[in-house]
């Protein structure tokens, strides 16, 4: 037993652009792809995950450091620095708990396809980590193990639904057919943007406020080209970073290439991902004659979207602005700065590329995932301390993204009481989302089912 579980951590330990590649080759080659066919889609999703790291890595080493000189500049003081996904990931995987979320998540998914509860085939291992912090997290405020692994299961099988929810977004926005993202950042956030979408549309006036950069470069021509937006985005970044001209320049460029050079990249992982997800829809779809099912990716797939991006660029000085207003916050935002594009990539779908809903919902999310992370930096911490990531025993460790999470707070203090008025607010306005989200999912099946 202990031999298999160390294979399954040294295959987890390879990272996503190596341990993706892998499982959609092997996967290509059980559908019937051609062993040619399947180690070119395995490589396609290997490089476009390695462009990704490039561009993320190119916005941590630029963004992170003004995002620090910004926070200084204005007197925003914070104890604790927000240590990312890439930094929660790993420790979550030295978990006891991860290796056997990989199993307990897949068993989840085929249990719904066989009773019918999800049209999602998940085949996004990698992203399974967000569930397995959740048992982690549980194991840890609860001590007990089993009560870790059914969290793990709780976590999937929401995941799963929210796959379906959305679906009709990812096909009719992103113009991915087939696709789900049953993704652990993505997926949580995005009913909040159904409530807010559901606000705006019942106020005058607001309702009729619709700025998509998509839309604006038609009226104001090269000023809203994606690069020249990028370019001036860095500039205001640099300026607010207290930088000299060189730096604020430099900066600029550099996020413009980063706006560019996002949906290229990306076009790779569709290029691998797509084919196999077809070829696995329709076998499916053969088998089991009038189902639709969708393919489970992850949500790297919709940073290529320009909308996607440039809301990621406007999220940089406003989450440190919205950082230092929630109510006790110590966090300050630093290694998801990078990544705010899958906190916020399914609500610009929702809001259909609307710039100002997408502002809105994002601020909110934001908010949210700041004062959720500190209630979970005790938690985090000893999921630190387990995994051997201190080298301080006085540090303390948070995350915006998994440590953030909605998910994961619900959960957690559903068996471990340890904030009962911060549960319910929490727990109240994000089941209001997720009804309304079911309800709004039904109509956007009606919509899609008639087109």
């Amino acid at each position: 037993m202990d031999f298999i579980l160390q294979i399954v951590q040294y295959f987890v330990n390879l990272g996503p652009a190596v341990m993706l590649p892998i499982i959609i080759f092997i996967v290509s080659l059980i559908l019937g792809q051609s062993f040619g066919k399947s180690i070119k889609s395995g490589i396609s999703i290997g490089i476009g995950f390695v462009g990704i790291g490039l561009v993320i890595g190119l916005m941590l080493n630029n963004l992170a450091p003004a995002a620090k000189a910004m926070s200084q500049n204005f007197g925003i003081s914070m104890s604790l620095i927000d240590i990312g996904w890439p930094g929660s990931s790993p420790m979550t995987w030295a978990s006891r708990i991860a290796l056997v979320a990989i199993p307990v998540a897949i068993i989840v998914n085929i249990i719904m396809l066989a009773l019918r509860f999800t049209r999602v085939v998940n085949i996004d291992i990698w992203n399974i980590w967000h569930f397995a912090f959740t048992g982690a997290i549980v194991d840890i405020a609860t001590g007990s193990y089993t009560l870790g692994i059914i969290a793990v299961a709780v976590h999937a099988a929401f995941a799963y639904k929210i796959g379906d929810w959305f679906a009709p977004v990812v096909e009719n926005y992103f113009g991915l057919e087939g696709i789900a993202m049953p993704h652990g950042t993505t997926g949580w956030f995005a009913p909040i943007s159904v409530f807010v979408d559901g606000i705006m549309d019942r106020i005058p006036v607001v309702r009729d406020i619709d700025i998509n950069p998509k839309h604006l470069k038609n009226k104001f021509g090269i000023l809203c080209d994606p690069a020249v937006m990028g370019g001036i985005m860095g500039v205001i970044i640099g300026i607010l970073a207290g930088y000299d001209v060189q730096q604020i320049l430099t900066l600029g460029i550099q996020m413009a290439a980063v706006i560019v050079l996002m949906p290229v990249v990306v076009k790779y992982i569709m290029g691998g991902l797509i084919p196999v997800s077809e070829v696995a829809r329709t076998k499916l779809q053969k088998k089991f004659k009038n189902s639709k099912f969708y393919i489970g990716l992850d949500c790297a797939l919709l940073l290529g979207d320009p909308v996607v991006v440039t809301a990621s660029l406007l999220f940089i000085p406003l989450t440190i602005l919205i950082a230092a207003i929630v109510p006790g916050n110590q966090i300050l935002p630093f290694g998801d700065l990078p990544t705010i594009g899958f906190f916020i990539a399914m609500a610009v779908g929702v809001h259909k590329g609307n710039l100002f809903r997408t502002l809105i919902t994002g601020s909110i999310v934001m908010f949210m995932a700041i004062w959720i992370s500190n209630q979970m930096i005790g938690f985090h911490t000893i999921l630190a301390a387990n995994a051997g990531q201190l080298t301080n025993s006085a540090a303390r460790v948070a995350s915006l993204d998994q440590g953030g999470s909605p998910v994961t707070y619900i959960i957690t203090q559903v068996l471990d009481m340890t904030n009962v008025a911060g549960f319910a607010a929490i727990g109240l306005f994000y089941l209001i989302c997720v009804i309304c989200t079911i309800v709004w999912s039904k109509k956007q099946y009606k919509m899609l089912n008639n087109k």
